[in-house]
């Protein structure tokens, strides 16, 4: 070992003899160690202020309003929801389940807003009802509530003049004139299994659409779809809570099974009958995604195939209802959706995204359809669209241009040449998350990385920082700063998966770490699509991972085949077959493990939720021996038990991949377990239901296999709560003190 090693080392050791030892009740308490974090972060279409949403001190989960105003400098609390709302009183139903798929489920007070066309009002739903709230007037004359009822009023939305809200009551489709509020309701059959202008079960937890309605830019008409659940059976799901059991009888829409129909219309804001358009003779068909161009007299709308095969954009004109389409986009495996669609109001043309060269790019398309010219490419992918400044000829975007270890905005000429150059306007390593204004001139990013937790700054279209909106730096007033002299970096690496491409890793050390000694290893994994582990962000298990690190274990994940953002060729591998080519790299990195002169290879255990759960009980199953200790959170079990639009996406139907289905079954494996595996699950989860962990521990009962459980009785899927998740995470590290330390 040279000088420095030894120096540094020395260095190490009298800097944590001075630290605060990090522990489990300490990170999941109040103030948060990630500091004063901020959410829904948004600048006022009027340019004069950027808003949030912030924890209170006292309490994470208790959401206020601030804001910055852009002109003075001033950094202020602007709503504050005790104050607006002194008690929220009990939720809807299917308001707890839409704040479940939205997690923010342990959020209260202000969990969302939105401002009007002018910048001049918000709007805010609370308690059920819907308020006013006038930023031109003084605190106790600025709230106006516009809506009273005993129903839940829900999913709210400014007209785009700012004249109207509209808002689904009792599955009905409603607008109120914000001068009178007077009501006006547009749909009537709402109820039982007719939702009107609501979001399907499959569209807010896999879509990545949460509303089923939108406002025609002149504010005159609304578009919306009319779900019919009858097709899907009704399942009884049991929810287990401390001292009641309740069995809620839910249209859960199982992959093979029967899927809601779909109608998709228009009505005038003023009410009247609806004007129904023909979505084509295939009624098993899904809707992901509405949008109106410009000229509020032409919808698009996209229509996926149930196979998820072929995306087709198409076009209504609204006068007669004529539709035509305008491309079609086919996948031997399955298309992504994305929200990678923008009409430009100064020319008859729109950007369009595309994996269609194996990477997701931007196109530039006439409204015919014809292909313009290519905006982007390259072998990395744009992430999304983050705004379009059309006098200024850019369009804006995050992307993996730079690394796919990070997030970055960059910038791209409408008349580019040169579709494989563009402008990287974010600069520092990490990840930057980018809401950009109206005409994109500003922007706010949100940044972090494995050393820096979350922080919000506002800056200018060409990168400028205007201001920092919350710097959150780990000084001395910093809740982490007690325990910065203990934080671990990350070394990252690179390994082969077994068709050569590239399989990412990262890995973290104990802060005493000595090359010499061996060490027992976690390796965190999710492994499911749709999903990067391995980055350059602080993330919700970061502080858990410092735990674990100063506990004694060296923490380590690796992103398989089948992870997101790098490209098709690396995700689709796992078609029909999921828990295969996933496990096949994670044992890449496992045997990488082994190799490494101060890892204990009869010491590396394996903890994952949801996919990552699925995950740890497939790689503990099918390599009986390799693993000291497994940790499996809401995992699936059984993929038939699982939704159509996410299992069918990746494994086909049952009825067309029998044997597919019967693989990627972990009772399939459960007779090979032999680790000690701990299971958790919370007994009132909506999305990985609990039966997936039933239907196991019977399974390994029947072969008489030993376990450890943890069920967590009125727990969703995410197990929020202080209290919850100090126990989650305790029972994690005990499993694992137990197991693998000598």
């Amino acid at each position: 070992m040279t000088r420095f090693m030894t120096g540094l080392i020395l260095m190490t050791s009298l800097l944590t003899a001075h630290a605060d030892p990090l522990t489990l009740e300490r990170i999941y308490a109040s103030p948060s160690l990630n500091g004063a974090t901020l959410s829904r972060a948004k600048l006022s279409p009027d340019g004069k202020r950027a808003t949030f949403l912030r924890g209170k001190q006292s309490d994470r989960n208790q959401m206020d309003l601030w804001q910055y105003e852009i002109d003075s400098g001033q950094l202020s609390l602007l709503v504050d929801s005790k104050v607006l709302l002194p008690e929220e009183g009990e939720l809807s139903e299917e308001e707890k389940a839409r704040r479940e798929r939205q997690r923010i489920s342990g959020q209260k007070g202000i969990v969302d807003y939105a401002f009007s066309a002018d910048g001049q009002a918000l709007l805010f739903p609370l308690g059920g009802n819907l308020y006013h709230y006038d930023l031109n007037k003084p605190d106790e004359k600025a709230v106006r509530q516009l809506t009273r009822s005993d129903s839940f009023d829900t999913d709210p939305q400014f007209s785009p003049k700012g004249n109207y809200v509209a808002f689904i009551r009792d599955q009905d489709l409603f607008v109120v004139e914000i001068s009178s509020t007077t009501e006006t309701r547009l749909t009537e059959d709402g109820e039982g299994a007719i939702k009107n202008g609501m979001a399907e079960f499959v569209a807010q937890e896999e879509m990545d659409r949460d509303t089923g309605y939108w406002w025609s830019p002149d504010e005159s008409m609304l578009a919306y779809i009319r779900v019919d659940e009858s097709p899907v059976s009704i399942t009884r799901r049991y929810e287990i809570y401390a001292e009641e059991f309740r069995v809620v009888e839910q249209r859960y829409p199982y992959t093979g099974e029967s899927n809601t129909t779909l109608k998709l219309g228009v009505v005038a804001r003023s009410g009247g009958p609806s004007r129904w358009i023909d979505t084509g003779e295939q009624t098993d068909i899904y809707l992901p995604r509405v949008k109106w161009l410009p000229d509020s007299t032409h919808l698009s709308w996209q229509l996926q195939s149930r196979n998820q095969q072929q995306l087709t954009l198409n076009i209504t004109d609204l006068k007669d209802l004529s539709t035509r389409a305008i491309l079609t986009e086919t996948s031997d495996t399955w298309i992504n959706l994305h929200h990678g669609l923008h009409f430009l109001s100064d020319q008859q043309a729109f950007i369009w995204a595309s994996e269609r060269d194996g990477f997701k790019h931007l196109y530039l398309y006439a409204l015919d359809g014809t292909l313009i010219r290519r905006l982007t490419e390259g072998d990395w992918q744009v992430d999304e669209i983050e705004g379009v400044d059309e006098k200024g000829n850019t369009v804006y975007f995050t992307a993996t241009a730079h690394s796919v270890l990070e997030q970055h905005l960059f910038g791209q000429r409408l008349d580019t040449t040169s579709a494989n150059k563009v402008e990287r306007i974010t600069t520092r390593e990490g990840s930057h998350g980018i809401t950009m204004n109206k005409n994109a001139q500003i922007y706010i990013d949100q940044y972090s990385s494995p050393s820096q937790p979350p922080q919000t700054s506002l800056h200018s279209a060409d990168g400028t920082r205007l201001t920092w909106l919350l710097e959150n730096a780990v000084d001395e007033d910093h809740p982490y700063h007690a325990y910065i002299d203990q934080h671990q970096p990350y070394r990252f690496g690179t390994l082969k998966a077994e068709d050569g491409q590239t399989l990412q890793y990262r890995m973290m050390t104990p802060p005493d770490f000595d090359s010499s000694k061996q060490y027992p290893v976690m390796i965190y994994v999710y492994g499911g699509p749709g999903v990067q582990v391995v980055n350059k962000q602080w993330s919700r298990h970061s502080l858990f991972q410092q735990y674990m690190a100063q506990q004694g274990f060296i923490v380590y994940s690796l992103d398989n085949r089948g992870s997101k953002r790098r490209g098709t060729a690396f995700e689709n591998p796992l078609y029909e077959h999921m828990g295969s080519v996933e496990v096949v790299d994670q044992m890449v990195g496992v045997n990488y493990l082994k190799a490494l002169p101060y890892v204990n290879p009869d010491r590396i255990g394996i903890f994952g939720w949801s996919y990552g759960g699925y995950m740890t009980l497939m790689a503990l199953m099918q390599h009986p021996g390799v693993f000291a200790a497994g940790v499996s959170v809401a995992p699936v079990t059984d993929w038939r038990l699982y939704d159509t639009h996410y299992t069918e996406r990746y494994m086909n139907r049952p009825q067309n991949n029998p044997d597919g289905y019967r693989d990627s079954d972990v009772l399939t494996y459960a007779h090979q377990l032999t680790s000690p595996l701990l299971l958790i699950h919370g007994m009132a989860d909506d999305n990985v239901l609990f039966e997936h962990t039933t239907k196991l521990y019977k399974k390994l009962q029947d072969e008489v296999i030993l376990f450890d459980t943890m069920a967590y009785p009125g727990g969703k899927h995410r197990l929020a709560g202080q209290s919850r998740q100090t126990h989650v995470f305790g029972s994690i590290a005990a499993h694992f003190n137990k197991n693998m330390k000598d």
